[in-house]
């Protein structure tokens, strides 16, 4: 029986590597991940983003969400925690912010070509382990040519409008589902989790999940 996992997510969200994490766990305890079918979706946090915005990250933070620098970067503290929980290396520090858009058209190029978890991982790696600079064209072709995209198609992409309709389209499909932050899990078309949930939480629901499709099957 074919189980697909639809995970909207954007590259510049700390919490969405975190959930990627925490599902890949689950994934290795499930005992139907054999029949899974995993798909990336794109969601952008900030469509209106620069490409390269300045100021320091706990700044940014800071200014967004209207607190001081030093509580910013507590914040930021905490969630490096729980991602090296997860075995991730967070150097929030470095993070640049920048607009995710090329990024996710990159990612639905990976889609195509069977290889989008890794493209999704190396972006999600590049951003918030090496500080890469996400909204950066040159950066984003070396990024998803070391995940095993061909560079002349990378470069195609992020030189054109390629795969625009498709980001467009996976973002209004989370309107209308009532996506209104990430990440979202929804799992066999039927249900919904929202946020990095732990993995048992995640181990269960897709156990519900499977169980609920094979009734209805």
């Amino acid at each position: 029986m074919a189980f697909m996992i639809e995970i909207w997510s954007d590259v510049v969200c700390p919490w969405c590597y975190i959930g990627k994490r925490r599902m890949e766990t689950a994934l290795e305890r499930f005992e139907h991940r054999g029949d899974v079918t995993l798909t990336w979706r794109s969601f952008e946090l900030d469509p209106a983003a620069e490409r390269d915005p300045e100021g320091a990250p706990a700044e940014r933070l800071a200014s967004k969400y209207g607190m001081s620098v030093e509580e910013a970067a507590a914040r930021q503290a905490q969630i490096a925690a729980l991602a090296a929980e997860e075995g991730l290396e967070y150097h929030m520090e470095l993070t640049r912010g920048g607009n995710s858009f090329d990024a996710h058209r990159l990612i639905q190029l990976g889609r195509e070509r069977g290889i989008q978890d890794a493209v999704k991982e190396r972006l999600m790696r590049g951003y918030f382990t090496e500080g890469a600079r996400i909204g950066d064209p040159e950066t984003l072709v070396r990024l998803a040519v070391e995940a095993g995209l061909p560079e002349a198609e990378a470069r195609a992409v992020v030189e054109s409008d390629r795969y625009a309709d498709a980001v467009r389209e996976d973002e209004e499909l989370a309107r209308r589902i009532g996506i209104n932050g990430v990440p979202f899990f929804v799992l066999g078309r039927r249900y919904g989790v929202s946020g990095a949930q732990p993995a048992d939480v995640l181990v269960q629901a897709l156990d519900q999940s499977w169980s609920a499709l094979g009734e209805a099957a």
